[in-house]
């Protein structure tokens, strides 16, 4: 059983301040520690469950974060950003067996984590086909279009209830829940535990049931914080300004989709 796991910060337990996901800050290093035990946990539940091969990708910021020498010595680290537009699940290919994500957040444009936002700080939203899409939804779309299915997410109760209205049969540990611009968390002791426990449980389950059924076509809305960024963007071949600080795309490809928000987020 080949695994990929996809690890962020901003849905960690406790991770409640742009500065604790910032490599600059004194905070930061608390929740490096916390996000590296939270992707250990996965990794150890997913060899408790008959994995012979896991793939990790740190996916938040410069993607320099986990700790390395903690991982298990049967995972292979993906560190750093190729370029390719699936770039969170960058090295993601149809011989892998499952996709869990770990410490992924909600969407921009929610009210449900401190640290809400797709991609990038620069967009205030995404949207397809008229929903607010999180950075779970776009992997979700990028693995169904090579038949690996998502089984397992953990991070905010908002990205965790998009999860579970996505496919039911995704299992997931919701470690914290926002408040205006604060968190409540679990103890990181227990997320960890939580973590651990349900991969290996999601694993040994029937992961066809995860599949994702992608939709025949996708309307893009990309809204940014600044009416200059949108402007550039909208000369990506096929986008469009839609208003001064937003612009469109479609396609019926999610390839194209991807390749769009590389470029353009």
């Amino acid at each position: 059983m080949k695994i990929y796991i996809s690890a962020d910060i901003e849905g960690v337990t406790g991770a409640t301040h742009w500065d604790e996901t910032e490599k600059q800050h004194s905070d930061y290093k608390e929740f490096q520690e916390q996000m590296t035990a939270e992707v250990v946990a996965a990794c150890e539940g997913a060899l408790n469950a008959g994995a012979t091969e896991i793939w990790v990708q740190d996916a938040h910021d410069t993607a320099r974060n986990i700790i390395a020498a903690k991982l298990p010595r049967e995972v292979r680290f993906v560190r750093g950003w190729s370029g390719h537009p699936y770039m969170m699940i960058q090295a993601l290919d149809d011989t892998f067996d499952a996709l869990l994500l770990v410490g992924y957040h909600s969407q921009g444009g929610r009210n449900v984590n401190p640290l809400a936002h797709t991609i990038t700080r620069r967009l205030v939203h995404v949207k397809i086909n008229g929903q607010f899409a999180s950075e779970l939804l776009l992997k979700a779309y990028a693995a169904s279009t090579l038949n690996v299915p998502v089984v397992f997410v953990s991070g905010d109760a908002g990205i965790c209830e998009q999860a579970e209205a996505l496919n039911s049969h995704i299992l997931t540990v919701a470690v914290k829940y926002g408040v205006g611009n604060s968190t409540i968390n679990i103890h990181p002791h227990l997320a960890v535990e939580k973590i651990r426990d349900s991969v290996e449980a999601a694993l040994k389950k029937d992961n066809s049931q995860c599949n994702i059924q992608l939709p025949p076509h996708f309307s893009i809305e990309i809204r940014y914080h600044r009416h200059t960024d949108a402007y550039r963007a909208s000369f990506f071949p096929g986008a469009a300004l839609k208003a001064p600080d937003t612009i469109e795309f479609a396609s019926n490809d999610f390839f194209d989709v991807m390749r769009l928000f590389l470029f353009v987020a």
